[in-house]
């Protein structure tokens, strides 16, 4: 049985969402989500269909809307947008489990809905505007759908064949999908094809996917190497990967990361209690995850104004931990042998890796175990009061400092404001 997949998008959802709270159609109103506290070079993180309409291309800067263009700036309420996506997400599990649903981003999500068919009577169209229509009917956001026969199918049905139908529906299975998109170009409309992929397959005399699939596949693997394999079964409409492989897959070690683009730049002495401040809340996070980390790396990404390469650097513990006391002395020693003195800092990256289970801690002759099962009740209490009374609730005295940012992050979700 040839299996159905649909894949569904909110349609600019953030900008929709700030529509749909003003009571204004996002389809003949001008409105782009952007912190107007910022600079006009802050990026557009949505931009309304009637913006696009009129040329202004999603994701752009503030400053690249034409002058002549008159539109709404709302600032950027992440946590509403959560809400909103939770709770379409509630309306997903109406029709389909979620053993068989792939949240991919909070805006878009992969279902199988192979077993679903004959259970409501529906082809997958069908079933794919049921859910549609309940989703505008319950919270006024639109959504456009993709339909295959494989989720790389379905995903493509709707970045590419959704927007040329009135119905804002796409369908493709191989047939079709060579058919249709065979000579299709731009390349970098299908999906995980970036212009560096663009530029070498150019070189190799090679501009539609019929190119590619009718391509000399050793001449690819040479070129491309293990990921060629991926671009060939593409090029061709197909996807061995299944939604239970998705469901089953777990990755060997793990590591989490923190991630800022600073406001201003820092110069090489006062980097060095953002890595400090970044490091806190990140140990905070290994005891409320009940993990712990073995290495830890810096990467240092500097300002216009000082030309540089990047720096990265990573440094391996004595033993597994999660005691900040001991992460934050060596992260501390990290930073000044990473950092260059005279440039200015506008980047920092920091990450916990070869993470495993706190159950998993082998004790070394030098650790106390009473003492580090104290500090993780410590900081698990904080963890606590945190999520009862707000991020901001325990604060550490270089919080404080002048240039400090942490305050300010934990008023903000993926690096934009929450709301008010």
């Amino acid at each position: 049985m040839e299996r159905q997949y649909v894949c569904i998008d909110l349609k600019s959802f953030y900008a929709s969402v700030e529509c749909v709270e003003r009571g204004l159609d996002p389809f003949t109103t001008n409105l782009v989500v952007a912190d107007p506290e910022r600079t006009e070079k802050t990026i557009c993180l949505a931009i309304t269909p009637a913006m696009k309409a009129l040329g202004v291309h999603n994701r752009c800067r503030v400053f690249e809307i034409p002058k002549n263009i008159e539109y709404i700036m709302a600032p950027p309420r992440m946590q509403l947008y959560l809400d909103y996506s939770a709770n379409i997400y509630s309306i997903y599990l109406k029709y389909i489990s979620k053993d068989d649903i792939h949240v991919y981003s909070v805006d878009e999500v992969f279902m199988d809905v192979t077993e679903y068919l004959a259970l409501y009577g529906m082809t997958a169209k069908e079933l794919g505007i049921r859910i549609m229509e309940d989703i505008f009917e319950t919270t006024g956001v639109t959504a456009t759908c993709g339909i295959g026969t494989n989720m790389y199918l379905a995903k493509i049905a709707l970045d590419i064949m959704a927007k040329r139908v009135e119905d804002h529906i796409g369908i493709l299975d191989e047939e079709s999908y060579r058919k249709h998109l065979g000579n299709h170009r731009p390349l970098t409309d299908f999906w995980r094809v970036g212009p560096g992929t663009v530029r070498k397959l150019e070189t190799l005399g090679l501009y539609t996917m019929n190119d590619i699939a009718e391509a000399d596949e050793d001449m690819l693997y040479r070129a491309f190497g293990i990921d060629a394999e991926l671009l060939i079964d593409h090029a061709k409409g197909i996807e061995t990967t299944l939604m239970s492989d998705i469901k089953n897959y777990h990755t060997r070690s793990s590591s989490i990361s923190s991630g800022q683009v600073l406001a201003n730049d820092y110069s090489y002495e006062d980097g060095c209690l953002i890595v400090k401040e970044m490091t806190e809340l990140l140990c905070l996070d290994l005891v409320e995850r009940g993990i712990v980390t073995k290495n830890i790396s810096l990467y240092i990404g500097y300002s216009k104004t000082t030309p540089a390469p990047s720096s990265n650097k990573a440094m391996s513990l004595f033993s597994h931990t999660s005691s900040s006391r001991v992460i934050l002395e060596a992260m501390e020693k990290l930073y000044w042998v990473t950092a260059v003195p005279g440039l200015m800092i506008k980047r920092i990256n920091i990450s916990f890796n070869e993470c495993i289970s706190e159950e998993n801690i082998q004790y070394d002759l030098f650790t106390d175990p009473e003492e580090s099962e104290k500090e993780r009740n410590l900081m698990r209490a904080m963890n606590s009061m945190k999520k009862k009374y707000g991020k901001n609730a325990i604060l550490k005295g270089m919080n404080l400092e002048k240039g400090g940012t942490t305050i300010e992050r934990n008023r903000q979700i993926g690096g934009h404001r929450s709301g008010s």
